[in-house]
């Protein structure tokens, strides 16, 4: 993909330019946070503290890097209630990997979405390095060192649990599950604003490049633990990215809004430093 003309800041961009970044941002928050809500479904019921620990810190950092993307929306206008507790269920752009309820029980699922995820992340990650507009770009390096763990943490589970025929089993059946899900991380949100983005050199990568990379990566890995991938490439009905979601996600959204809810709230207080004042 050749290089791009550098774009200008948030207050100097044209329409064009200003949707194609806000479109690119909106998947990549939507993703962390969604993924962050799912993921404190585990606290204190992992299979172990280490894990429950781990778990949680992996939930937290999606937390962050979602609050970082978030804040560069912000330029734009919507302040954290518009992006999030009030936004229409119907608005949100996550891949529906990141929305699926987890199978009851099963640790296998979580450590295998998460796999699933993380080099997927990996990869736009490294497609934002060299984006043309400076906001994404100075924020990708402090992303990119806590990936790198989320990582670690699912291959190093994934391993242990196909060491055996029954872990097998279980990761095998997350894996049919999952897997036409984790093709919407690469689904277009709209063909022509996906082209623009990469027009723009937004990002470095195009989404079908992407993909490929993904599949070329993840297929021979999960093979090697005794896995069998399945080869139907076709999307799931519900992508996400469209914004059609599965049912389950209105009831995530009805959960993780509830307490902004009822405690009548119109505004998010802020106590933590803003990203662009922390080094």
């Amino acid at each position: 993909m050749a290089s791009a003309e550098q774009l200008a800041g948030p207050d100097e961009l044209s329409d064009e330019e200003r949707e194609a970044v806000e479109t690119l941002l909106f998947r990549l928050a939507d993703d962390e946070f969604v993924l962050a809500e799912r993921y404190t479904e585990w606290q204190v019921r992992a299979p172990t503290l280490e894990s429950d620990l781990a778990l949680a810190n992996v939930a937290q950092d999606e937390l962050g890097h979602a609050r970082l993307w978030y804040d560069l929306l912000q330029d734009f206008g919507p302040d954290e209630p518009d992006l999030i507790w009030e936004r229409p269920a119907d608005e949100w752009r996550h891949s529906t990997l990141t929305e699926l309820p987890f199978a009851e029980g099963d640790w296998a699922d979580p450590v295998l979405r998460s796999y699933l995820y993380d080099v997927a992340e990996e990869l736009r990650l490294e497609a934002l390095v060299d984006s043309s507009y400076a906001r994404i770009r100075d924020r990708v390096g402090k992303i990119q060192g806590e990936e790198d763990y989320h990582r670690e943490h699912a291959e190093n589970w994934l391993e242990r649990l196909a060491d055996d025929e029954d872990g097998r089993k279980r990761v095998q059946d997350a894996l049919d599950r999952l897997f036409p899900h984790a093709l919407t991380l690469f689904a277009p949100t709209d063909e022509e604003i996906e082209a623009r983005i990469d027009d723009l050199g937004l990002r470095t990568e195009s989404l079908v490049d992407m993909r490929e990379a993904w599949l070329e990566t993840v297929v021979p890995y999960l093979e090697g633990l005794g896995l069998s991938v399945p080869e139907d490439r076709d999307l799931p009905e519900e992508i996400g990215r469209d914004k059609s979601h599965t049912d389950d996600w209105d009831d995530l959204r009805e959960e993780f809004t509830r307490t902004y809810r009822e405690l009548g709230r119109s505004e998010a207080t802020r106590i933590m430093k803003d990203p662009d004042e922390v080094a």
